[in-house]
């Protein structure tokens, strides 16, 4: 795992393609049977791109705090947005190039999705239902099967998917590829282990998610944070509204005040959030989408100490919200989303505080510990910050420590 990736906390996760136009589902629309396959590529015509700024796009995510993106290269249905050599569906243009240039630019890193999966290629023996080509008349893939399948027409198909990825592994050095569309098939038959030797052997220093499976460097849950956070790097899918991609109809997006919450709980537990927008077809970021990352990046920029450089914060129980450590281990960001009408306490805390203060305005906070017996420690009680000193999102305490953080947990120390 580079480092680059588990400080950066914040990425941004862009679903553009045809899908666009009449703002229907990336893909799974038309394999769901909610719209006919042709009616779906018939959008393909319509994608314009002509308002694309990807300078624009970046100048934005930077302004949020993002410090990576990743823009769908190509989905499931097999529409790449880049002049491939490989395959009959593609923009005819690059729309990669700009992006990934844009990007370095505001000193943020590359990434590119890349399905596994291309439920148009006509090689490409899938799970699809009837009526999407190519038909097959057991349209139920299963690991029996595969000793009756056409193996030189996986061996085509495995030839152009490699095509594509030298294509946007040598033009593009993306910093991280994220996969998906695994679950059709196992690790030997996407030949994982070699696809990752080609990648490295372009990139060396490239991070891969999850769906790369034994060679994934991170899982990825989506859209539902973690209850318990996963053991080890993470990040979190989320959307802004509940579309990935553009759909016209979709207004239910979450407020800033959400989607700090979303944000500090994943950093809190060790992760990075990567936050999903939707472009138009024409390649302009929704206002009400654009507005938010605003509102998250105002609130980042405030609070930069308590996010950037710091690690995962207390486990349950110690505190009632998010925190962040920092990398010495020597100061807490205590997360309150509510103004309070109490004392904030901190449990479990082993060794003394030296001082609290509220990030941004540094105010000092009278503490104090109460209780404690043996080698059970007391309980840290926190004075409320005052009404000018309250973030109207969330606000964030600094808790120095003497000493590198310990804490106790009954029957040992954490």
């Amino acid at each position: 795992m580079q480092p680059w990736f588990t400080d950066a906390k914040l990425g941004i996760f862009i679903h553009w393609g045809i899908y666009a136009v009449d703002g229907v589902q990336e893909s799974w629309s038309f394999y769901d049977d909610i719209v006919p396959y042709d009616a779906y590529m018939s959008q393909f015509d319509r994608f314009t791109a002509d308002r694309y700024d990807p300078r624009d796009w970046a100048k934005l995510f930077a302004r949020a705090g993002a410090r990576y993106a990743v823009l769908t290269s190509r989905h499931h249905d097999g529409v790449a947005l880049w002049d491939s050599a490989h395959g009959d569906l593609n923009v005819g243009r690059d729309l990669i190039a700009g992006y990934a240039d844009a990007l370095r630019e505001q000193g943020l890193k590359v990434g590119l999705y890349y399905s596994h999966s291309d439920w148009s290629h006509p090689d490409y023996a899938s799970t699809r239902k009837p009526g999407r080509p190519p038909e097959l008349e057991d349209n139920r893939y299963s690991e029996v099967a595969v000793e009756f399948e056409d193996l030189a027409a996986w061996d085509r198909f495995l030839a152009y998917r490699d095509g594509q990825i030298r294509e946007l592994t040598a033009r593009y050095k993306p910093d991280l590829l994220w996969f998906d569309g695994e679950w059709d098939r196992s690790e030997e038959q996407w030949r994982i282990p070699e696809l990752a030797a080609l990648i490295r052997s372009e990139v060396p220093d490239v991070v891969f998610n999850a769906r790369m499976l034994s060679e994934g460097d991170y899982a990825t849950p989506e859209q539902g944070a973690p209850v318990v956070p996963p053991e080890g790097p993470w990040e979190l899918c989320l959307t802004i509204n509940d579309s990935w991609g553009h759909q016209h109809h979709d207004h239910n997006h979450k407020s800033v005040d959400q989607l700090i919450r979303y944000f500090t709980e994943t950093i809190g537990g060790g992760g990075n959030l990567l936050l999903s927008v939707g472009p138009r077809e024409d390649g302009t970021i929704p206002a009400e989408q654009a507005e938010r990352l605003e509102g998250l990046g105002a609130w980042i920029a405030r609070h930069a100490e308590a996010v950037y450089g710091t690690g995962r914060g207390l486990p349950a129980g110690h505190h009632y919200g998010p925190s962040t450590l920092s990398k010495d281990r020597r100061t807490l960001y205590l997360i309150l989303f509510d103004a309070p009408r109490a004392e904030i306490n901190v449990r479990g805390l082993l060794g003394s505080v030296r001082r609290v203060t509220v990030l941004g305005s540094g105010t000092e906070l009278a503490h104090r510990i109460t209780g404690g017996l043996h080698e059970t420690p007391g309980v840290l009680w926190i004075e409320p910050p005052a009404a000018p000193d309250l973030d109207p999102h969330a606000t964030v305490l600094a808790v120095e420590l003497d000493g590198e953080l310990e804490l106790y947990r009954g029957a040992g120390r954490f």
